[in-house]
């Protein structure tokens, strides 16, 4: 499936610059996948109708990516059809085979929405995310217990015994990792970690091993049908812990709320901003963006930007404003030059609509990664009902516990 996304806004007789997008759009993520096209796709028509890139308007290759093996060839393509940059790839498993092929292809790779830390953490340079990783999503796991659980609790950290269920895959583990890092270094106790197979999970051994463990935090990184599957059956186990933190995207979005309904009350989630994020912590700049890109995406889809499209949009949105148009005004738009003007981009933080700023990492292990990426912590505070929870200058409402654990 290829597809070309129109280029209204621009003076005639430009060439348009194409590129490419990858996304499952015939798989089981299409419909979140699609959220995070639609936002990559307004930004491109928002900086069209602004005048485009030098007056040049950006037209989008759209390309359907189904799985991992198909990377190479889909690639392939797109440099055929003479694109310079791809953007994607929704998941991880995804993105990681999407940025290895798009590099080796010589072209610029760019992260829309996956998390996980191998996307940029291989040293590849002309690969760049503007969302946090998996390990930003980890470690906010673990500060929010040390600094907000454990007060809550009248506990110090060290008296907090932690308990990790993780999906076996790159994404969960570079939560996991993070999160167990960061929670150990702040004096808290891992006492016991559990991997299960998200196709095909087996909750029963897991869940003996964490009643057997006690632990007073639960930290789980899934998936969507998996975290609403453990909900429901650790609820009807009777486990109870003090708290609840899905380390994961997954149990934030309305789609684990209303599969794990009232199962969900009280359960926490450390993701990235999305909807229900209040525009009003933005700099002005950033409330401005936000504003558009609300009224384009409910000219389109209805409702508030979903935190997909918020992810789509604001990584869109810092290459097609802020990068193609420095390496526009250095002469060259091929991937050397789109690669040399992103590590040129500072902006500070708030100035994206999801709340970040931009700054891209140059070492080898985070390389390409933007080092000013939001993240917060949600929680489900009733059936389908959800509220940041933190950091404060996020928060659309306040931390309850009471129902926080089962």
């Amino acid at each position: 499936m290829a597809a070309a996304v129109g280029t209204t806004g621009c003076g005639d007789g430009q060439a348009p610059i194409r590129i490419g997008a990858l996304f499952p759009l015939s798989s089981a993520a299409t419909t979140l996948a699609k959220e995070q096209l639609a936002g990559v796709d307004i930004a491109r028509q928002l900086v069209n109708e602004d005048g485009g890139v030098g007056g040049r308007p950006i037209e989008l290759d759209v390309r359907d990516l189904p799985s991992a093996d198909r990377a190479g060839s889909v690639v392939g393509q797109l440099r055929d059809a003479g694109v310079t940059a791809v953007i994607g790839a929704y998941s991880s498993d995804l993105s990681i085979a999407a940025s290895a092929a798009t590099a080796n292809a010589g072209l610029v790779y760019w992260e829309a929405g996956a998390v996980a830390d191998r996307v940029t953490g291989r040293g590849l340079p002309t690969v760049f995310r503007v969302g946090a990783t998996g390990g930003n999503l980890g470690t906010n796991t673990a500060r929010f217990t040390v600094e907000q659980l454990a007060p809550r609790l009248h506990r110090d950290p060290s008296q907090l015994r932690v308990s990790i269920v993780e999906a076996d895959d790159e994404y969960a583990h570079s939560v996991a990792g993070a999160a167990t890092v960061t929670a150990t270094a702040a004096g808290m106790h891992i006492v016991s970690t559990s991997l299960y197979n998200p196709g095909a999970p087996r909750w029963q051994p897991v869940l003996d091993a964490v009643r057997a463990a006690a632990p007073n935090i639960l930290i789980l990184v899934s998936h969507i049908p998996d975290g609403v599957s453990f909900v429901h059956a650790m609820r009807a186990t009777g486990l109870h812990v003090d708290a609840f933190i899905g380390s994961t995207m997954a149990e934030c979005v309305p789609e684990f709320g209303t599969l794990a309904g009232s199962d969900a009350v009280g359960v926490f989630a450390s993701d990235r901003p999305g909807t229900g994020f209040d525009p009003g912590t933005l700099r002005p700049e950033g409330r401005a963006l936000y504003s558009r890109l609300a009224q384009k995406w409910q000219e389109r889809l209805g409702g508030t930007p979903t935190e997909e499209g918020l992810s789509g949009f604001s990584a869109a949105w810092t290459l097609f404003h802020e990068v193609l148009p420095r390496a526009q005004a250095h002469g060259t738009l091929d991937p050397a030059g789109i690669s040399a003007a992103a590590r040129q981009v500072d902006l500070p933080e708030g100035s994206l609509p999801n709340g970040a700023g931009v700054r891209f990492a140059s070492s080898t292990d985070r390389m390409g990664q933007n080092l000013r990426a939001a993240a917060v912590i949600w929680q489900w505070q009733g059936v389908g009902h959800s509220v940041v929870v933190w950091p404060s200058e996020y928060a659309t409402g306040t931390i309850r516990l009471a129902s926080a654990g089962g």
